[in-house]
């Protein structure tokens, strides 16, 4: 299955572009992990980084629904991977993680993220807080530091995936 990447819409309202760019991030991740088996996507960068694609995509379910749960909407369900005692913990796999589960967890956060912010104006705060501040945050910052996430995210799974296979791209 090919991951279907559609490129932002260059003369849209703001809203549609920040979503845009969003969408276009999330499945640039999802395309860097096509094709691969799940012990490719649990193969770390470089010892000695726990750092893998797998790795990358459930840290990316637990800023999803930090952000978008937790802090725009004030629904704390609690993390997915990490512990007080493990913070990394989405990053710390062992042979039973799969990809079928944490790519499954990942669009349901995506989803529920999307719900959640649809019930905002860009620049309506935020219901609750993060762990860094007391202040709320408009939906817009939520959406641009998101897709700064992805993209800085976007760039280690770029070399993640090439030390696996040698696939380059966009």
């Amino acid at each position: 299955m090919t991951t279907q990447r559609s490129e932002p819409a260059q003369n849209a309202d703001e809203r549609t572009m920040l979503e845009g760019w969003l969408d276009y991030h999330r499945q640039t991740l999802a395309r860097k992990c096509e094709g691969l088996t799940d012990a490719q996507l649990r193969t770390a960068s470089v010892e000695p980084s726990a750092l893998t694609l797998m790795g990358l995509v459930r840290h990316m379910a637990e800023v999803e629904r930090g952000w978008f749960r937790k802090v725009l909407a004030d629904d704390d369900p609690g993390p997915l991977y990490h512990t007080e005692e493990d913070r990394d913990g989405e990053f710390h796999l062992t042979e039973a993680d799969t990809w079928a589960q944490a790519h499954a967890t990942w669009q349901a956060e995506i989803e529920i993220a999307r719900r959640h912010a649809a019930g905002f104006a860009l620049d309506d705060l935020s219901k609750g807080r993060s762990r860094f501040t007391e202040e709320p945050f408009s939906l817009r910052w939520i959406y641009t530091h998101m897709i700064e996430e992805y993209a800085r995210h976007n760039g280690h799974a770029d070399l993640i995936r090439e030390r696996i296979d040698g696939a380059t791209g966009d």
